[in-house]
């Protein structure tokens, strides 16, 4: 899947009748051209044609990067 990225989209739903609250996660793969993005990053995506089978968004923007913490072997220990 090069210059592709799977996008998560996150709602809470109320179930009609046990009032639970259930977690419904909706995902599109989007056509990222320029491979910028990294997991966790939050991005703008919008409508296009289709790319391929299951692609039909592009990445307009990233919103915000996710802070990537390095550790070195010697810290471990």
């Amino acid at each position: 899947m090069d210059k592709t990225i799977v996008v998560g989209i996150e709602t809470m739903k109320r179930h009609p009748l046990y009032k639970k609250s259930m977690k419904n996660v909706v995902r599109y793969k989007a056509h990222d051209a320029k491979n910028e993005c990294n997991e966790g990053d939050t991005v703008r995506i919008v409508e296009s044609r289709p790319i391929s089978k299951d692609k039909h968004w592009r990445v307009i923007e990233v919103l915000s990067k996710k802070e990537k913490i390095e550790v070195k072997p010697q810290e471990i220990a």
